[in-house]
């Protein structure tokens, strides 16, 4: 019988095989389950082991025919029962061993949350997230060991919150509120420019909406940055939708560092960054859904390792704003197809004391998908 120490005292005197508590790393723990394949196996969870659970993880490596799954009241259902809360209307997350930074991306005002923490410190941690990002007025309720004899509810606000002795078994409900400058992050593409953090290499929102409508993401798909600058691209990749994975590939260490902030901030710290040189740095990387080439398209040997990497039905877009790499943009165009776009942006700025407009540069834009059967 494998399962965490607390259930494992819990089911006491029923236990009546070998008792293994949960070693860490937890993987660990997998593989001695599965080791035990052809032996009668009970493996514990609270609640509903298939939401976010040890359900999910053993069903990546055992058939369900070989499983017998008993799910009870997920904290999820049992605080939306405490609150009234429509568990339709609510989105429900875990930051349980995760970031805290995945909750930035869902605080939009009048939106309420069910956050699963890892423990005690959890909810304090989130509220200080919530006060330095605008959402000081947001209202809290803590929800401690549900289900069982300790259960207790205590509400809060963001600001000043100062719950002591908190169970490390707790959920956290919130409802947002939003004060002025708040840091929302809308839910299209084409971020507006100073939620990043930049030093001029970065691509500008409407040329970046237009570049992510090419790239079409779709579920659980990886997207190669080539040449990530501030990480916009592979940012709003990600926000796109939780499935997605997305890597940048920066040769500048302090554009690197700079692209990681910006994922946190924005509520994606699973965007992976590696710093490095394409073509070299590829290397070894999983094989993309689709790439992003917006720096270093006209550098030796890019483009190429890019098109064969990339897998059949997988989308390539090049972003070209030299005359040099446009041209190179224009050969591809004539040799292997695609879409060849001009893009042009101007913007409305003060004239003495009057208003005109002052044009960006020029984008030129290659998009490409790669013949074969989308696996």
């Amino acid at each position: 019988m494998f399962g965490g120490a607390r259930h494992l005292a819990l089911a006491g005197a029923a236990v009546k095989g070998e008792a293994r508590a949960w070693p860490s790393p937890f993987a660990r723990g997998i593989d001695e389950v599965l080791a035990s394949r052809g032996r009668r196996v009970c493996v514990l969870a609270s609640g509903d082991p298939f939401l976010h659970g040890v359900g999910a993880t053993l069903a990546r490596h055992v058939p369900a025919d070989e499983m017998r799954a008993f799910p009870a009241p997920s904290a999820f259902s049992l605080a939306a029962a405490r609150l009234g809360w429509p568990l339709a209307d609510v989105t429900c997350l875990t930051v349980h061993g995760r970031s805290l930074d995945l909750v930035r991306a869902h605080l939009h005002p009048g939106r309420r949350l069910l956050v699963l923490t890892s423990d005690g410190a959890g909810p304090g941690e989130i509220a200080r997230l919530l006060a330095e990002s605008g959402f000081g007025g947001s209202s809290l309720t803590v929800l401690e060991a549900l289900g069982g004899p300790r259960e207790r509810l205590r509400r809060a606000v963001a600001e000043g919150f100062a719950l002591a002795d908190i169970d490390p078994l707790n959920l956290l409900a919130i409802e947002v509120a939003a004060g002025e400058g708040a840091r929302i992050v809308p839910l299209t593409p084409g971020l507006p420019d100073d939620l990043f953090e930049h030093d001029g290499q970065l691509t500008k929102r409407e040329i970046r909406a237009v570049t992510l409508a090419a790239l079409a993401p779709r579920r659980g798909e990886l997207l190669w940055d080539i040449g990530a600058g501030a990480g916009s691209i592979g940012i709003e990749w990600m926000l796109a939708d939780p499935s997605l994975t997305a890597i940048g590939i920066e040769e500048r260490p302090e554009r690197a560092a700079r692209a990681r902030r910006n994922a946190a901030a924005l509520g994606v710290p699973g965007l992976e960054i590696i710093e490095g040189k394409a073509p070299e740095a590829l290397a070894g990387l999983a094989a993309p859904d689709a790439i992003f080439v917006g720096g270093g398209a006209g550098e030796p040997g890019v483009l190429e390792a890019a098109l064969a990497a990339l897998r059949p039905g997988g989308r390539l877009v090049a972003n070209a704003v030299t005359l040099e790499t446009e041209a190179l943009l224009i050969a591809r165009h004539a040799a292997l197809g695609g879409d060849l776009l001009r893009l042009s942006v101007a913007r409305a700025v003060p004239v003495g004391g009057l208003t005109g407009w002052r044009p960006a540069m020029p984008v030129t834009q290659w998009s490409w998908t790669k013949p074969g059967e989308v696996s």
